[in-house]
C-alpha cells in the first residue's frame, strides 16, 4: 500500500531530520583534505602531488576502518528500535574501544611501512620525499581519527546527528587556522599542515568521547571494555570491511594510474578526489539517514516502514545528485584556481570536473542504496557485491593505463572508468538486491 501524502511528508522530515545535519557533518569530515590540498598547493606542484599520494594512502588507513562508524550506528539504531537503550550504548563503547586499538596498531605499522608504502606508486624522488614527509606526521591523529568514526557512529544510531556536525564544523576550522599557521607563518612546510590536522583530530576525538561517556553513565551501560562485546562489534564488521577494502582497492588503482600520467595530472588528480570525496560524503548524508532509520524500523519489526523510508531516500538521492552535478558544472571554472596557480593544473582539474558532475545522480542513488543496507545489518552481501564491483573495474583502469594516453586525455578517462563504469557496477549488484526480500531481517540483532 502506498502511503498517503501527509504520511510522505512525514517520512521526508524524518530524513531530513538526520540528513540536514549530517550532511554538514559529512562535508566537514573531506574539508580536512580540501584545506590541506589547498595550503599545500601554495607550495608548489611537487607538494601538492606528494599530499596527493600520501592523502590516498591515509584516506584508505581510515576509510577501511569505516565500519566503525557504519556498524555501530546499524548495531545501536536496532536496538534504539527494540526499546533497549542501555544495550546500544553498550554495543557503542565497545565499538569506540576497538576503534582506539586498530587505530594504535595501524599507525605503528604505518609508520614502519612508509617508504616503501609511497615508493609502491612510483612517484617521483622529489614527490616521494614530500608524500613521506606528510605520511609520518600524520599518523599519530590515527587512533583519535578511528574513535572519531566509532563516536559519531553511536551517535547517529540513537538517532542524532547534530553533534557530530558541531564537532566536526569546529574540527574542520581549527585544522584551517593550524594549518595555515604552521605552513606558511611558522615555516614547516607540508609537515605543518599534517600537524594542524592530527591537533584538529585530538580535539574532535575528545569532544565526541564526552557526550558517548555521558550517554553511558546516563544509561548505566559499563565505560570499561567488554572482551566479548569488542569481539562480537569486529565479526560484525568484517563483511563491512572486505566491502570497504573494495572500494578503497579501486581508489589505490585509481591514484596508480594517475601517477602515470605526470605530476601534474597527479596534483589534478589529487584535488578531484579531494571534490569528489567532498561530494560523495555530502550526498552520503541520506545514506547516513538510511543506516539510522533502516536499523530502528528494522528492530522494531516494520518491515513496511524500512521499504517505504528506502523508496523516499532513493529519490532524495537522486535529486540531491542532479543539483550537486549542475552547481559543480557551473562553478568549476572558479575551483580550480582555488587550489592551485599552475595553468597546466587549472586546465586538467576544470575537464575531470565535468566528468565528475555527470556522474553524481547516478553516484546519489548508489550511496543511499549502499546505507540502507548497511542499515540492514546486510554486510555479506555488501562484501560479495564490492568483490564483483572491482573485478569489473580493474580491466577498465588497465585499458586507461595502456591505450589512454597520458595528461589531460589519460586522467579524464581514467575517472569515466570510475565515475562512470565503476559506479555502474555498484548500482547494478545493489539493484538487484533491492529486487528480492532478503535483505528484510526483523529485531534487534542481524
Amino acid at each position: 500500500m502506498r502511503p498517503s501524502r501527509e504520511q510522505g511528508r512525514a517520512t521526508d522530515r524524518e530524513i531530513l531530520r538526520l540528513a540536514v545535519p549530517a550532511f554538514g557533518a559529512l562535508v566537514a569530515e573531506p574539508l580536512f583534505l580540501l584545506t590541506d590540498s589547498a595550503i599545500v598547493g601554495r607550495l608548489g606542484t611537487v607538494p601538492l602531488a606528494g599530499l596527493g599520494v600520501a592523502g590516498a594512502l591515509l584516506a584508505t588507513a581510515v576509510g577501511v576502518f569505516v565500519f566503525l562508524a557504519y556498524g555501530t550506528t546499524a548495531a545501536v539504531a536496532r536496538r534504539v528500535g527494540a526499546g533497549d537503550l542501555r544495550g546500544a550504548v553498550a554495543d557503542g563503547m565497545d565499538g569506540v574501544w576497538l576503534a582506539a586499538l586498530l587505530g594504535l596498531v595501524v599507525a605503528a605499522v604505518a609508520g614502519v611501512l612508509a617508504v616503501p608504502l609511497v615508493e609502491a606508486f612510483g612517484p617521483s624522488g622529489q614527490v616521494a620525499e614530500q608524500a613521506v614527509t606528510y605520511l609520518r606526521w600524520s599518523l599519530p591523529g590515527l587512533p583519535a581519527m578511528l574513535v572519531v568514526l566509532a563516536a559519531t557512529g553511536v551517535l547517529r544510531g540513537l538517532q542524532d546527528t547534530r553533534t557530530p556536525l558541531v564537532v566536526a564544523a569546529c574540527g574542520a576550522a581549527g585544522n584551517a587556522v593550524l594549518s595555515v599557521g604552521l605552513v606558511h607563518g611558522v615555516g614547516l612546510g607540508i609537515a605543518g599542515s599534517a600537524v594542524g590536522t592530527v591537533l584538529a583530530q585530538a580535539g574532535m576525538a575528545v569532544a565526541l568521547l564526552l557526550v558517548v561517556v555521558r550517554g553511558a553513565r546516563r544509561t548505566g551501560a559499563s565505560l570499561r571494555p567488554d572482551p566479548r562485546g569488542v569481539l562480537r562489534v569486529a565479526r560484525v564488521g568484517v563483511p563491512l570491511l572486505v566491502r570497504t577494502l573494495t572500494l578503497r582497492a579501486a581508489l589505490l588503482v585509481m591514484t596508480y594510474v594517475a601517477v602515470a600520467q605526470g605530476d601534474a595530472p597527479l596534483a589534478a588528480h589529487q584535488v578531484a578526489m579531494a571534490v569528489w570525496g567532498l561530494l560523495a560524503l555530502g550526498l552520503d548524508a541520506v545514506a547516513i539517514a538510511g543506516q539510522a532509520l533502516t536499523g530502528r524500523a528494522l528492530g522494531a519489526g516494520d518491515a513496511a516502514a524500512a521499504r517505504v523510508l528506502t523508496r523516499r531516500m532513493l529519490a532524495w538521492g537522486v535529486g540531491a545528485g542532479a543539483v550537486t552535478g549542475v552547481l559543480l558544472l557551473a562553478g568549476r571554472g572558479v575551483l580550480a584556481p582555488l587550489f592551485s596557480p599552475e595553468p597546466e593544473v587549472q586546465a586538467v582539474l576544470s575537464a575531470v570536473l565535468v566528468v565528475v558532475a555527470l556522474a553524481l545522480p547516478l553516484a546519489g542513488w548508489v550511496f543511499v542504496l549502499d546505507g540502507v543496507l548497511i542499515g540492514a545489518g546486510d554486510g555479506r552481501y555488501l562484501a560479495v557485491a564490492g568483490v564483483w564491483t572491482l573485478v569489473a573495474f580493474l580491466p577498465m583502469a588497465g585499458l586507461v593505463l595502456v591505450a589512454a594516453g597520458t595528461g589531460t586525455t589519460g586522467l579524464v578517462w581514467l575517472w569515466v572508468a570510475f565515475a562512470g563504469g565503476f559506479m555502474s557496477a555498484r548500482a547494478v549488484t545493489l539493484g538487484l538486491r533491492l529486487r528480492g526480500d532478503a535483505w528484510v531481517v526483523l529485531g534487534p540483532a542481524r
